[in-house]
């Protein structure tokens, strides 16, 4: 076998690794775009209606449902009757109310770290 041949065959089959490597990275982001298709949230049909207590929870219940939620969800793990989440909300007050009562909880003082001393 001459020196041109053997370039030529490992030319090949540095291309075929190539196009096997794209063909891998291709295939592995269409599985991340469904995966994170899949998580996508959908529309809260109950989002403005009242509760049957006739409530409809808003800034302040989301804020208190946020601080608690570390709780609520571990009793939500054995309970039908327990849920983290009020479906009956006044929408983005009470998300807002939500999330900074969970970063009470995560980002507060049980999140904080102490700067490095020098």
């Amino acid at each position: 076998m001459s020196t041109a041949d053997r370039q030529q065959r490992e030319r090949s089959g540095v291309r075929d690794h190539r196009r096997r490597a794209r063909g891998l990275v291709a295939a592995g982001l269409v599985l991340v775009v469904l995966a994170l298709g899949a998580c996508a949230a959908g529309p809260n049909p109950e989002l403005g209606t009242a509760s049957p207590d006739g409530d409809v929870a808003g800034f302040w219940l989301g804020l208190w449902q946020g601080i608690i939620l570390p709780f609520t969800f571990v009793v939500s793990l054995f309970t039908d009757d327990v849920t983290i989440y009020e479906v009956h909300n006044n929408g983005n007050w009470y998300d807002v109310g939500f999330v900074l009562g969970l970063g009470v909880f995560v980002g507060g003082p049980f999140g904080a770290r102490r700067g490095r001393r020098g």
